[in-house]
């Protein structure tokens, strides 16, 4: 999720009934700090794409760091206070991301594989929007603020698991109409109704469309899966290989150039978005010899 979401999600905790001194600095830092991993974005696109929503996002992280906030804030809330609410801020920042198909290595460092349940998009109007009224609505009514708090709270519950019947409604009709081996029901931007599918087989994969409201199943493109020993060769570049490590449908093909040949790597999770997101481009000379690798996030 977006940074404004954890924040005011943080918030709408606070709001429940923390109202000792520094809460709100508290549940500010605690709601922001798994992305403290952007900083590895100093060293290249492809790296913040390789660590970003690992370790920070982990279990291991999940304890570790209320702790540091509980010792830093424990003069001027207590111990436990803090401890408790940083714990709460920090464990929602990690089951909201969860909830996205960005991935999240989120029993790191048991388990560093990603993990998404795919329900919701990275950027949420339906859950930012009433965390949002809910803290305004707060402040004017402090003394109802607990109350509409925990209203906001139910309600971006109740999105979360209308999204989720939606998806296994939407995989069980794409089930009814397309054989394959993997099936992958994926959120479209600010729509219950419309998700957007992955499928593959041995031969190829296929994106697509489901519409839930009027029953069909729309094809948008088909990749084949082909051999080259350029894609091979592309793999032992260091953007390609954060790139892999991202990635959990990735696909490559092969294209001719005036001066060589090009790989293109594609997220095929995100072959929807206008654009050509989440790929690299590898250039290769007319020797089979990289020239040029680069990553668009």
């Amino acid at each position: 999720m977006d940074p404004i979401t954890h924040t005011f999600t943080g918030l709408a905790v606070k709001q429940i009934g923390f109202n000792r001194k520094a809460s709100i600095a508290i549940v500010i830092i605690a709601s922001l700090l798994p992305d403290i991993d952007y900083i590895t974005r100093i060293w290249g696109a492809d790296v913040l794409l390789r660590y970003h929503r690992g370790i920070t996002h982990g279990i291991g992280a999940l304890f570790v760091f209320p702790l540091l906030l509980a010792f830093l804030f424990k003069n001027r809330c207590g111990f436990w206070y803090s401890y408790i609410l940083s714990f709460l801020a920090f464990g929602l920042h990690l089951l909201f991301d969860l909830t996205n198909s960005y991935g999240t290595r989120i029993l790191s460092p048991l388990d560093f594989n990603a993990y998404s349940l795919d329900i919701m998009f990275i950027i949420e109007p339906w859950l930012t929007i009433p965390l949002l009224i809910s803290f305004v609505a707060g402040l004017i009514n402090k003394k109802r603020a607990s109350i509409i708090a925990i209203s906001a709270i139910i309600l971006v519950s109740m999105v979360f698991a209308s999204r989720y019947y939606l998806q296994t409604e939407a995989k069980r009709f794409l089930k009814s109409n397309i054989d394959a081996n993997i099936y992958m029901v994926l959120p479209i931007p600010n729509d219950f109704l419309t998700w957007g599918y992955l499928t593959q087989t041995k031969e190829y994969s296929e994106l697509g469309i489901v519409d839930l409201f009027t029953r069909r199943v729309l094809v948008a493109q088909r990749y084949e899966n082909k051999k080259d020993p350029l894609i091979d060769a592309s793999k032992e570049n260091k953007i390609v290989k954060n790139f892999l490590y991202f990635a959990k449908t990735p696909h490559a093909e092969v294209v001719k150039t005036d001066d060589g040949s090009m790989v293109i790597w594609r997220e095929l999770r995100y072959a929807l978005i206008t654009g050509e997101r989440f790929s690299v481009k590898v250039k290769f000379d007319k020797n089979g010899n990289i020239k040029q690798a680069g990553f668009r996030i």
